[in-house]
């Protein structure tokens, strides 16, 4: 273990933070990049085949249209588990541990719905398959964690386009596969992505801050040193130290005859135990103790209106434009499906200038003030579809809504992972995907119901509020994390949170 002078001395040591800004951003984030992003795709496809199965399969079983919903409402409250759990499993036993069971039980169930014999099996490998895709803030926050801090929004966004990526291929494929093969097959195609996870799983590196949290510091020089190799930098001279040590080290700074080799070790280890024996019930305390739970709580509440808002935009894409002429429970089967078909394609591409936005913005307006001035903007757009207007207006609308909702969607899934410190980010990520998933839950029971219940009005209202209330939420958050270092521990974040 290090004295004080090789702790506080920055030639005889470094962080990760610091050796990631030094070795830059090179050939191993590229590769981290594109597993990462194939784990979003596959998210993306899985999430955006709601739109289309679900007709499908009313048409095809005769299913009214509560069951229906419900087909969507499982997947939502599978995620609602998974990103909660798989979460925890990562924070405890490592990143890539989380997103190898998450991939695993993700292309199995999704493989197996595409063969259920009847309604119930397929409910039931639905929400299994939304218990795998709760894994997603899982590989967000280990490509996260590679990234060097001046331009981690930038690939942040980057990263999230392979969710553009993947809801415009699935929109694509569902165009392709429906009329011609059915649901069943689209099913199946859908879950080959994740599969490709499971095949490079065993390439795949641990993230250093994670090794260097829970004190395995020679496999985190490890892997910083494969990442010196790839991008061609060397790495800082000196020892590799965690956040956790050189808060220690500020806390208690005896005299140089009073440093004992044992009782620093113990000192160091006692916070990295507690940490890696958090329970489920342990991270929420931590999550809701006095220096987070002002970020936690309006952190759940913009996860809960980003995701109420988008997928229910993704929904209503087509049923405003099915319901122009409103009759009560009457859905059309061949006609109408082609141009659901059609409609999300085309809104999909909505996504591509809110990437761009993002991109612009996340750096440069900071993560804050670029959510909320986009929730506001989402609601300056959905106003006038509170009145039924002809189809290519609401077009132009809906396309408009979406493009705000992607950027704020991207930012939040950025700036989600920032707050937290490395002891519970993924818990953390996890927690509010989970608080988003309720909010997906309950989108087409209630928002998508009042349109098929000739309630346009009240459910354009209903999206305007909750995208109101998120906005004003983002304001209130306590903190900007633009350019700043990632934190490992909750006390070292203490100084920012104050700011």
């Amino acid at each position: 273990m290090m004295t004080g002078e090789e702790v506080e001395g920055s030639s005889s040591s470094y962080t990760v933070d610091e050796a990631l800004i030094t070795l830059g951003f090179g050939k191993f984030q590229i590769l981290v990049l594109i597993y990462a992003g194939i784990g979003w795709i596959s998210e993306a496809m899985e999430m955006m085949l709601l739109s289309f199965v679900g007709p499908a399969v009313q048409s095809a079983w005769n299913l009214s249209s509560h069951q229906e919903s419900f087909i969507t409402s499982v997947v939502f409250a599978g995620m609602l588990i998974g990103a909660y759990s798989w979460g925890i499993v990562s924070d405890q036993h490592g990143r890539r541990k989380g997103f190898l069971i998450t991939a695993t039980v993700t292309a199995t169930a999704g493989f197996f719905s595409s063969l259920s014999p009847n309604y119930v099996s397929l409910l039931v490998f639905r929400s299994l398959v939304g218990l795998g895709l709760g894994g997603g803030p899982v590989l967000s926050s280990w490509f996260l964690e590679f990234v060097p801090a001046p331009n981690r929004g930038t690939w942040m966004v980057v990263f999230s386009g392979f969710w553009t990526v993947g809801t415009i291929f699935e929109a694509s494929l569902a165009w392709i596969v429906m009329p011609r093969l059915g649901w069943r097959w689209l099913l199946a195609l859908s879950s080959l992505p994740t599969s490709f996870l499971l095949l490079f799983y065993k390439m795949t590196p641990e993230s250093p801050r994670y090794l260097c949290l829970k004190g395995r510091t020679t496999e985190a020089i490890d892997v910083l040193e494969t990442i010196s190799r790839l991008n061609g930098k060397k790495l800082p001279s000196g020892v590799l130290v965690s956040d956790n040590q050189i808060e220690l080290q500020k806390i208690d700074n005896p005299s140089e005859d009073t440093v004992l080799l044992s009782p620093r070790k113990s000192e160091v280890e006692s916070p990295k135990g507690m940490i890696s024996n958090l329970g489920g019930i342990s991270s929420l305390r931590v999550l809701l103790s006095p220096k987070l739970s002002r970020s936690t709580l309006l952190l759940w509440a913009v996860f809960f209106g980003n995701a109420f808002s988008y997928y229910g935009l993704v929904l209503l894409t087509s049923e405003l434009k099915r319901n122009s002429k409103c009759i009560p429970d009457k859905l059309q089967t061949e006609k109408s499906q082609d141009v659901s078909y059609k409609g999300v394609f085309i809104a999909s591409f909505a996504e591509l200038p809110g990437l761009l936005l993002s991109a612009v913005a996340v750096d440069k307006l900071g993560r804050k003030l670029s959510m909320s001035i986009m929730f506001f903007m989402c609601c300056i757009f959905l106003l006038p579809l509170t009145f039924y207007l002809p189809e290519d207006l609401t077009t132009g609308l809906l396309f408009g809504a979406r493009i705000c909702i992607t950027v704020t969607f991207t930012i939040v899934y950025i700036y989600a992972p920032e707050i937290y410190p490395t002891s519970v980010r993924t818990t953390g990520v996890g927690v509010a995907s989970s608080v988003g998933r309720i909010g997906g839950m309950l989108c087409p029971l209630v928002a998508v119901g009042l349109v098929h219940g000739c309630h346009q009005t009240a459910a354009v209202l209903l999206f305007i509020i909750v995208a109101l209330v998120s906005g004003i939420c983002v304001v209130f958050f306590p903190f900007e994390t633009m350019g700043q270092e990632l934190q490992d521990t909750v006390s070292s974040i203490k100084q920012t949170d104050d700011v």
